[in-house]
């Protein structure tokens, strides 16, 4: 007995090989950038030295602004955002973008306040 309730969607594409050779091209895009930005982030986590210096520093505003930047790219292509206007895209991403620069912000004084109270009660 075949069942009624269950759609084939398969069957129902309607693209021609052109247009799946321009999809596989697109992903395989992606795919490319996302890991050669993972492979920079990486390779920076793993050769730079942990110190108490400017390059430090430097390196883990790359790490967050890397990983931001992969972040909106995904929005951009896993969820159709990149086929819209210009100002939807804005719309979604710039209130994203806030919401973490505040999350940063956050995370960053609530460090310095208890590095200092460690250090107050280390008597450093």
């Amino acid at each position: 007995m075949e069942r009624d309730d269950i759609i084939e969607y398969s069957l129902d594409a309607h693209h021609s090989e052109e247009h799946g050779k321009k999809i596989r091209k697109k992903i395989w895009q992606v795919t490319i950038l996302l890991t050669l930005v993972t492979i920079v982030e990486v390779a920076m986590g793993a050769f730079i030295k942990q110190a108490d210096s400017w390059v430090w520093t430097a390196t883990k505003w790359t790490f967050i602004a890397l990983t931001l930047l992969k972040a909106a790219y995904i929005v951009l292509v896993f969820m159709h955002l990149g086929d819209e206007r210009k100002s939807l895209k804005y719309i979604i991403l710039v209130p994203y973008f806030i919401f973490i620069i505040y999350l940063l912000f956050i995370c960053l004084v609530e460090a310095m306040a208890i590095d200092s109270a460690l250090k107050l009660y280390m008597g450093l």
